[in-house]
């Protein structure tokens, strides 16, 4: 199967406080093999980008609405007069709240939504086609389906 990978270099900005933040720059990342998540990494300045992972569902509709809850919630607001993408992220490590351009994250999703339809992220991981072949029947299978044990009639009717 051909994988096709839609990527974007962006700059966010982390949110330190209301009137505060700084420049993160930023790689969106999504992959045809991997349909249902999209793929964050911040390069913070550090030898080690940091990586987050969550379903492209979760950004495609905080695009529109606020969503999500836990680790990731997302949601659309305007700051300054333009529109941008707020997502705020929780680990173990720590909190961010990130604000990105919502013009350059809605184009990036629709060329992800071209490559991957929504409701099609299953048909790319072959899932049904894995599940038939390892639920297809073997000529094995013959041996485990006989009955071990004959009956206790006699074939001769006695």
């Amino acid at each position: 199967m051909h994988r096709t990978v839609v990527e974007r270099e962006l700059e966010l900005k982390l949110i330190l406080s209301p009137e505060r933040g700084i420049p993160v720059p930023a790689r969106l990342g999504y992959r045809s093999d991997d349909p249902f998540a999209v793929h964050v990494t911040f390069h913070i300045g550090s030898d080690h980008p940091v990586h987050w992972t969550f379903a492209r569902e979760l950004l495609v509709e905080g695009v529109f609405r606020p969503c999500g809850h836990g680790d990731v919630r997302v949601w659309p607001t305007k700051v300054a007069g333009r529109g941008v993408v707020l997502m705020a992220l929780s680990s173990p490590d720590g909190d961010a709240l990130l604000e990105a351009p919502a013009a350059q994250v809605s184009s990036w999703l629709e060329r992800t939504l071209r490559v991957v339809p929504p409701g099609s992220e299953a048909e790319q991981l072959g899932i049904d086609d894995g599940l038939a072949e390892l639920l297809a029947p073997t000529p094995a299978d013959d041996l485990w389906l006989r009955d071990p044990w004959p009956s206790d009639e006699s074939a001769d009717g006695e």
